[in-house]
């Protein structure tokens, strides 16, 4: 159902994902990509802004997901490996890694945003899931380094329209294998992830947990193994993103 969805771009929109939140409110669950040149609000996770200069994918699809909360929770995983998917497809040898649960970085520096939000109308559940890729341009002022796609090598031609087509078809294999054998993506996404068998914090601002990032949950929660040997999971919701301590 989502490979077959169709693309409706904008020169410049607020934000691909409100537009899709929009869309589902009204009754129009899709499945739809949107996408734009330009975003003049664009967010990230956490309400952090998104810098959308002209060059760069915004993008967000929106589909009904009739395997309920269990299933959306999947989504995330699959999006970061999509992206890492489609990123490839541009710059074979760009050694892109995931950082829990959703960042796709190299370097450390952050190439893509994504942000997966949920919601019912008349009862059916649907998901936004949104994905920002630098395809062009860096952005400064993110509070992170950044990279893009033509900073790591890619041809001066790559255009956000050329991604987004690459970014289609992994999405639906991503997702199509969330929903089949999450256990195979989660071995899939370990394989890239950042800072596996390191010393990381997580956690609350307020209540951060240092421990050693030593594998997945089965849920996809991150198993920190704590300073006095006990196994503590942390699920998404309910922490910020780890980032790892030097």
């Amino acid at each position: 159902m989502i490979e077959n969805a169709p693309v409706y771009w904008y020169d410049e929109i607020d934000s691909t994902s409100e537009e899709a939140k929009r869309r589902a409110r009204s009754g129009d669950l899709g499945p739809v990509w949107i996408a734009a040149r330009a975003q003049s609000a664009g967010k990230g996770r956490l309400g952090r802004k998104w810098e959308s200069p002209e060059g760069n994918l915004f993008s967000t699809l929106l589909f009904p997901e009739s395997g309920g909360l269990k299933l959306a929770s999947r989504i995330p995983f699959a999006a970061a490996l999509a992206v890492r998917d489609a990123c490839a497809r541009s710059v074979p040898e760009m050694a892109a890694e995931l950082k829990w649960p959703n960042d796709v970085r190299v370097r450390g520096q952050k190439m893509s945003g994504i942000l997966t939000e949920s919601g019912k109308t008349n009862d059916a559940l649907w998901i936004a899931l949104g994905i920002g890729i630098n395809v062009q341009t860096a952005p400064e002022g993110t509070g992170q380094e950044t990279s893009s796609l033509r900073k790591e090598g890619a041809p001066v031609g790559l255009t956000p329209e050329m991604v987004l087509t690459d970014l289609r078809d992994a999405v639906s294999e991503r997702v199509k294998q969330a929903r089949q054998d999450f256990e195979s993506l989660l071995n899939d996404w370990t394989r890239y992830a950042e800072g596996i068998g390191q010393t990381v914090q997580a956690g609350p601002v307020q209540n951060r947990i240092e421990g050693v990032f030593e594998s997945l949950a089965p849920d996809g929660g991150l198993n920190l193994r704590l300073p006095d040997g006990a196994l503590h999971t942390i699920r998404a919701g309910d922490v910020e993103l780890v980032r790892q301590v030097d």
